[in-house]
């Protein structure tokens, strides 16, 4: 059976529990993540730990262990940017398909106030999830790196 959790500023995660959810999603992001650092961040601006609008994380357990999880921030913002972006999802490798994806998104989208941005590479096969849960492409991104 697979339960959720979920952590907010109000109800923040041990300092073991933060470091459980960002190696499970620098091993599970695979190809489509960021190096561990800049999820400790997010996790971290998530949970107000620095001036942020804060956010929330979601983690799913099976037997304990971790099977998915899912943060949103807030942006502070609304109208021309959503209020919300969904950063990091990642499923365990072993039992992707098996609707845990799914109830993340589920579970992310009932939690929020306002609309959620993300952003998926093209080649990424969670594109399928999110459309499905109701996400459509509206903008390409581009960046500037400097």
């Amino acid at each position: 059976m697979i339960t959720t959790k979920m952590y907010t500023p109000a109800n923040k995660p041990s300092e073991q529990e933060k470091e459980e959810l960002a190696e499970f999603l620098f091993q599970h992001l695979e190809q489509f993540g960021d190096p561990k650092p800049d999820i400790e961040k997010c996790i971290d601006y998530a949970m107000k730990e620095t001036p942020t609008f804060g956010g929330f994380i979601i983690k799913a357990t099976q037997d304990n262990q971790i099977v998915g999880s899912v943060i949103v921030n807030q942006t502070g913002m609304k109208d021309y940017i959503p209020e919300n972006i969904l950063v990091y999802i990642a499923t365990h490798k072993d039992i992707r398909g098996k609707g845990v994806g799914k109830l993340l998104m589920q579970e992310a989208i009932k939690n929020t106030e306002g609309s959620i941005a993300l952003h998926v590479e093209p080649d990424n096969p969670a594109r399928f999830l999110y459309d499905k849960v109701g996400f459509s492409s509206k903008y390409v991104e581009m960046r500037l790196k400097k």
